[in-house]
């Protein structure tokens, strides 16, 4: 196999900081990434960067390359495993230190830190599925009732940024997962991207309380509205509807309006909480009509019992 000079592949030397080699490997990554970068070999060099990154990033796997590399070994030259090597043995010790197997790097990266997971006769350019983005993204409880599109802005490991559009169905509640397929990681070798999750939240509405597919809505009444009975407007989801308000009616009593929720296969409903508003008297007339009031329900005492 030959052996691979990772300091070359980002383009640093042996002395670099941490720093360093992070800001050059952002910046090659965000140069050769498949999605930005169509040109032949840009795919290999992507692969060579993120492989000499996953190897110089980690301290222990950093401190054992640098041993090896002192022994004089160039990139290109046959790379012939010393006794014992990958296994703990002799002066270099690259026992089981985390290496991923599977067709993401080199024989040479997984002879060293692999553990020597992969079969000689796997081929480097096997084809390898993207992996899957998982992603948390907020619409309101308006959209989220009636359906419609969002933009869904992503930044990936390399920088680049992209822009999507998605599409809300009618009815989605919080927590649900929107799947938009080959959205995610490029695949390698040839293999298929990932898919992009997309986890929904509903922002707070200043109108609507959500539980589940049940909205809850206060409305405000008049205290005639309340001890006369009235048929009232009332907003919903779906537009204002009338309400009849019972003769009698108190403060915090709950009205329900069938199927006015979040639509689905079982529609939810909503709640209407009444709330009684007390008019404050200004004038002289109003202070008199509060008296007569008075007058009128002298034997009413809310403390009562």
């Amino acid at each position: 196999m030959e052996f691979k000079d990772y300091y070359e592949a980002l383009g640093v030397k042996p002395e670099a900081t941490d720093a360093e080699i992070k800001a050059a490997y952002r910046k090659l990554a965000r140069k050769y990434h498949p999605d930005k970068n169509k040109e032949p070999g840009a795919e290999d060099k992507f692969k060579a960067i993120n492989e000499a990154n996953e190897a110089l990033k980690d301290p222990e796997k950093r401190r054992a390359y640098d041993q090896l590399r002192a022994g004089g070994y160039r990139q290109g030259e046959q790379f012939r495993p010393p006794p014992g090597f990958g296994q703990g043995g002799g002066s270099y010790d690259f026992g089981d230190m985390g290496g991923r197997g599977g067709g993401d790097f080199s024989d040479f990266f997984e002879s060293l830190f692999g553990g020597g997971s992969r079969g000689r006769g796997q081929q480097q350019s096997q084809a390898r599925r993207g992996r899957d983005i998982q992603a948390k993204i907020e619409t309101d409880l308006q959209t989220a009732f009636n359906g419609g599109k969002t933009r869904v802005v992503l930044n990936d490991a390399s920088g680049s940024e992209r822009v999507l559009e998605v599409k809300i169905p009618a009815g989605i509640t919080p927590g649900q997962t929107i799947r938009l397929g080959g959205q995610g990681h490029a695949g390698m070798g040839g293999g298929p991207s990932g898919d992009l999750l997309l986890e929904i939240g509903i922002r707070d509405d200043a109108r609507f309380r959500l539980e589940g597919r049940t909205v809850t809505h206060t409305l405000p009444i008049t205290p005639w509205e309340a001890a006369l009975g009235a048929t009232v407007p009332v907003p919903t989801l779906g537009g204002h509807v009338d309400l009849r308000i019972p003769a009698g009616s108190q403060s915090g009593r709950k009205l329900r309006l069938k199927g006015r929720g979040l639509p689905g296969s079982e529609p939810g409903d909503q709640i209407v909480v009444l709330e009684i508003r007390v008019p404050v008297p200004e004038t002289h007339e109003e202070q008199a009509a509060y008296a007569e009031f008075k007058d009128a329900f002298a034997a009413f005492d809310p403390r009562q019992g």
